[in-house]
This record gives structure tokens, C-alpha cells and sequence, in this order.
């Protein structure tokens, strides 16, 4: 199970977050409008150089692929589960049953479905704030992303803008 768990966070990771950030890029496209009569090349031109100019000011490139700037939360050792929390109960079961001079047998059954109900909750308890974690800090990254763009597309507006260009 573990193996499998490992594998979706991976394929998630790899394809699910530049998704997210390219969803975001493809948002963020701006319209430039040359309101001066520029040429197309004179408007290229000034572009590049808005571009080389935002991107210094910002620190983003957003020809750059995104990158995170943390590592997914790490999974934790894991814990509980059905079989080992069976095991756990039986034990107790059995030593329940030997002080209490009850059948070892029945006590170690009861203490064996007892435990792995048991661990079979802690163990979904775990995977579930595992993939909360996993989801906050996805959301942490898409929103660090999207600031760093807006941040660069107010620079490279204003350059433009500056430049005789209507930007929307």
C-alpha cells in the first residue's frame, strides 16, 4: 500500500503542480496594444527588452518551467495498520486472558479484532493528514507562483506602458 501511496505522490508531484502553474501562467497572459502606432517589430523589440527589465525587477522569468520552492512534506514512518494493530491486541488478549484466568484463546481473538480495527484507524488517520499536508503545501506553491507572475506582470505592464503601449 505504501508503494502505491509513494507512486500517486510522485505522479502527482511531476505532472499535478506544473498543471496547476501552467493553468496559472495560461491566466496571466497579457494583451499589448501598440496605442502609438509602433511596428510590429519596434513592439517585439520593446517587448523583449520589458521582458530582460521585468524580470531583473521581479526576479521571475516566466519563460523559466516553475519550480517549487519547497519539498513536498515528507511522509512519515508508517504506522498502525490492520495486521500489526491484530497483533498488538492479541497480545494483550492473551495476557489479559492469563491474569484474569479467562480462555487465552477467546481473549486473544478478542484483543486480535479489538487491534486491528484499532490499527486499521490509525493507519487511514494517517494517510489522510498525509494527503492534507500534501494538498496544503501544493496550494502554498500555486499561490508563491501566481505572486511571483503578478509581481513580474506589474513590471513588465509598467515598462510597456511606459513605452507608449496599452497593456490588459
Amino acid at each position: 500500500m505504501n508503494s502505491s501511496l509513494d507512486k500517486i505522490l510522485k505522479l502527482f508531484v511531476a505532472i499535478g503542480i506544473p498543471l496547476i502553474f501552467a493553468g496559472s501562467v495560461m491566466s496571466n497572459e497579457l494583451i499589448v496594444f501598440p496605442a502609438q502606432g509602433q511596428s510590429t517589430q519596434q513592439m517585439e523589440k520593446d517587448k523583449y527588452d520589458c521582458y530582460q527589465w521585468a524580470k531583473q525587477q521581479s526576479g521571475f522569468d516566466p519563460m523559466a518551467p516553475p519550480v517549487t520552492s519547497s519539498a513536498p512534506p515528507a511522509q512519515g514512518a508508517q504506522q498502525g495498520g490492520v495486521v500489526k494493530g491484530a497483533a498488538r491486541g492479541a497480545l494483550v488478549g492473551v495476557t489479559v486472558g492469563a491474569i484474569t484466568n479467562n480462555s487465552k484463546s477467546r481473549s486473544a481473538a478478542a484483543g486480535a479484532a479489538a487491534g486491528g480495527l484499532m490499527g486499521g484507524m490509525s493507519r487511514r488517520d494517517q494517510v489522510r493528514q498525509q494527503n492534507q499536508a500534501e494538498q496544503q503545501w501544493a496550494q502554498q506553491e500555486a499561490n508563491k507562483y501566481a505572486q511571483q507572475r503578478n509581481n513580474y506582470n506589474r513590471a513588465y505592464s509598467a515598462c510597456l506602458e511606459g513605452k507608449g503601449y496599452t497593456v490588459k
